[in-house]
């Protein structure tokens, strides 16, 4: 909007030239996300304390959690909302891919949202069915995905692998079903990773800023072409997307922060690893998600590999419990050192992510 608003006048008064700069535009949003968040968190963990909207535990999980039933959870509305109005501040709204991505996010977010009232209303941790759940995710893919290839003819449908350049198949028509693994699988990965104060949030901050300079790369025809790396226009934009997601991260890691104030709940952890997945679908990242989101990889690698060893051995397991940092927990590690630990892990993925535009 302030784009649209404020660029045109340029040409009276030279100073408002910078709304053209998707750099300044980025970190724009990224401030007005981060202030959003810190001005309305207050009052909304009041309205969710006084509604009664609280933490439901699982009663097999860590003793020490048995202290977090109760605490405020759906934050996510918050970081759904600092995200929402930060884009559309910041954002050239005719970028038709900052709305599919924003459109994918916000989807994910209902979704989250009725898994979440679920199991506040049963009063326990379960919520929408799993099948349900996947039944929904995958209806926003493949919408947004079909949009993608139909409505965009000319859109990329071949693959591109960290360092390697010369590798990139073509999926064709089926490139619509990998975007739903890809999608579905960073969503939920995301959402089983926020089980501790500040765990997911931090690494989200970490990916949204390695993908917001992807985004500002790929949408570059010269940098890209300089970097091999393919090049999708228009794809800039999604840069100040990934800034709000960088903002609005930081502004609740100040309420979510070991003791948490307040937790994202689903309607957070699904809608951003939903915008995380699309954003890699559509400046052609893919691969790399798995890098960048290493540690949400490897917390949805061990639930599948617990689940899967504990039936096909009769009722062993490999770790101590899953997801893979309540193991840890149940070593004796406290759970800020569980936390900052993750973080830097995912601090050194983000950097191992960035070396591959030199590596190639």
């Amino acid at each position: 909007m302030l784009y649209h608003l404020l660029y045109p006048l340029h040409e009276t008064i030279s100073g408002f030239n910078v709304f053209r700069y998707i750099t300044f535009r980025s970190i724009g949003a990224a401030l007005t996300a981060f202030l959003l968040l810190l001005l309305v968190s207050p009052w909304f963990i009041r309205f969710l304390r006084d509604k009664q909207i609280g933490q439901v535990v699982r009663t097999d999980g860590p003793a020490s959690h048995i202290s977090k039933q109760g605490v405020p959870t759906m934050g996510g509305v918050l970081i759904l909302f600092a995200i929402t109005v930060s884009t559309l501040l910041w954002v050239d709204l005719t970028n038709s891919f900052v709305w599919v991505v924003l459109g994918i996010t916000l989807w994910y977010g209902v979704i989250g949202a009725y898994d979440d009232f679920q199991k506040i209303k049963k009063r326990n941790s379960k919520g929408l069915s799993a099948r349900g759940k996947l039944v929904f995710q995958a209806v926003g893919v493949l919408v947004a995905g079909s949009y993608l290839l139909f409505v965009h003819p000319d859109f990329d449908t071949h693959l591109s692998f960290p360092f390697l350049k010369d590798i990139r198949p073509d999926l064709g028509p089926w490139y619509i079903l990998f975007a739903v693994f890809v999608v579905i699988g960073a969503s939920n990965a995301v959402n089983l990773t926020d089980g501790l104060d500040g765990l997911a949030i931090g690494p989200t901050v970490i990916s949204s800023s390695v993908y917001l300079m992807f985004s500002y790369l790929a949408g570059h025809i010269g940098l890209s072409a300089y970097l091999q790396i393919p090049y999708v226009p228009g794809a800039g934009e999604i840069a100040i997307f990934c800034g709000a997601m960088v903002g609005a991260g930081l502004g609740f890691l100040w309420y979510n922060a070991f003791p948490a104030q307040v937790f994202m709940g689903d309607v957070g952890s699904l809608a951003i690893g939903g915008g995380l997945g699309m954003i890699a679908i559509i400046i052609k990242q893919e691969i790399l998600l798995a890098i960048v989101g290493g540690i949400f990889v490897m917390e949805a690698l061990s639930v599948i590999l617990q689940v899967g060893f504990f039936k096909l051995s009769g009722g062993k397991r490999i770790f101590l419990m899953a997801p893979f940092h309540h193991h840890f927990e149940k070593k004796g590690w406290h759970e800020p050192k569980v936390v900052v630990r993750f973080w830097i892990v995912s601090i050194v993925l983000g950097l191992a992510a960035l070396a591959t535009l030199k590596i190639r």
